[in-house]
């Protein structure tokens, strides 16, 4: 009787778990400031994105227009400048459940949103082996925090 309830114990947390995506733990504040080259505060002034399919998956690439703020790591970037943040997201389209893998970032922001940016010029950003073209990746999967204040738009 025992073996039995523990079996389908096992049966069940098998099944959930196939049943889950392997979507990229968040990290935390203390950990994506560690981790990132520069973090700045800002308003999200416009968004871009463009779209493609690869195999059974749909990719949204997004550049995010903020205006900076405030710098409270890095160097290189000056209050009240521009600076361009990319970001992705991913969705399955093919049949049936998709398989286990990470869906991009998140949460993503929108126009007018005041956030904090945690990003990676020329390093490791979280997903990629390294970015080293001079831009700026959101870095983890949760590198952008959407903040209360509107910081003055």
């Amino acid at each position: 009787m025992r073996f039995s309830i523990r079996l389908l114990a096992l049966l069940a947390v098998a099944l959930i778990c196939d049943q889950l995506n392997a979507e990229k733990a968040p990290s935390s504040a203390a950990k994506l400031l560690n981790e990132s080259t520069h973090v700045v505060t800002g308003i999200v002034k416009a968004i871009y994105q463009r779209t493609e399919s690869i195999d059974d998956w749909e990719y949204r690439y997004f550049v995010a227009e903020i205006r900076v703020k405030e710098i409270e790591k890095g160097v290189g970037i000056a209050a009240d400048s521009l600076i361009y943040a990319r970001y992705w997201k991913k969705q399955w389209r093919g049949k049936g459940a998709p398989p286990p893998d990470t869906s991009g970032h998140f949460p993503i922001p929108n126009k007018d949103d005041a956030v904090r940016v945690y990003l990676a010029r020329n390093s490791y950003d979280g997903f990629t082996v390294a970015n080293n073209d001079g831009g700026f990746n959101v870095i983890g999967s949760n590198g952008f925090e959407k903040l209360l204040s509107k910081l003055g738009k």
